[in-house]
């Protein structure tokens, strides 16, 4: 499916609606634009891979949407609040309560098992470490990596420090997963693997789950997808068509329930 056949599709279709909407969005990095002028709504439940060559700008724009950096002009809408008018201290509470993320090459910390790399974001938030062991266990063995709690990411296989990665992103309950090209770093078994599981485990919580990736592979286990080109999104391909607005931010059902590794089994997209 092309990116705008399928960004065009009503909210209703998967299960619920819009939870952030990003709105003229604009940064330069001195004389490099990094976004000119991006429209984007992120809706809850769904999985949206946002596409592009390297340099296009889609890791910026991922940033800017969670909050890590802000732009020079435009708007993000979450929970009733812009976002880019947050200070620092807010906008790191607001990562830590409300997203998970996952990165390129996990970014574990070494000297840490791998229990104790997901519990961080709960003790971050304060949870009693009795707690945080007890959920970041539940959440391991939810992604097949029960028996593996103490061994460090050294001792893992790269499909397996990822998916303790997801299961970081994960553990304090997200409304938004963002994956800076989760399987970049992986061979082909294991980002396919990877893939299932983020994406059937965002899905299970009714999390929206955006993937960053210049990878068709990987993309193809979204159900929407916007192509980033030069700063810009292809034209009208951010936006979901909705009915009567609820506010940005109400909670969500969960999403769709059809097998998103199915489609990339079959080359659907």
């Amino acid at each position: 499916m092309s990116a705008t056949t399928t960004a065009t599709r009503p909210a209703e279709e998967t299960g619920s609606g819009v939870i952030m909407r990003a709105r003229g969005l604009a940064l330069a990095f001195g004389t490099t634009r990094a976004l000119r002028g991006v429209d984007l709504d992120i809706v809850a439940g769904q999985v949206l891979a946002v596409t592009g060559p390297s340099g296009s700008g889609k890791s910026t724009l991922l940033h800017v949407l969670a909050g890590v950096l802000v732009p020079d002009a435009g708007s993000v809408h979450y929970a009733g609040r812009d976002i880019a008018h947050l200070d620092e201290a807010e906008r790191s509470r607001l990562r830590l309560a409300e997203f998970g993320f996952v990165f390129q090459f996990g970014q574990l910390l070494p000297d840490l098992s791998a229990l104790d790399n997901v519990t961080i974001p709960l003790l971050l938030a304060g949870a009693p470490r009795r707690r945080a062991l007890a959920r970041a266990r539940d959440r391991l063995a939810e992604l097949g990596l029960d028996g593996h709690e103490d061994k460090l990411p050294a001792q893992l296989s790269g499909g397996q420090a990822q998916r303790v990665a997801v299961a970081r992103a994960l553990v304090g309950g997200p409304r938004i997963l963002f994956a800076d090209e989760p399987t970049g770093a992986l061979d082909s078994l294991a980002a396919e693997q990877t893939m299932r599981v983020l994406t059937s485990a965002s899905r299970a919580a009714g999390a929206a789950l955006v993937i960053i990736t210049h990878d068709p592979r990987t993309a193809a286990y979204a159900d929407r997808e916007v192509i980033v080109r030069d700063g810009r999104l292809s034209a009208g391909s951010g936006l979901v068509e909705t009915g009567p607005a609820e506010p940005v931010g109400a909670a969500g059902a969960p999403g769709p329930a059809g097998s998103a590794s199915g489609r990339a089994q079959r080359g659907e997209r």
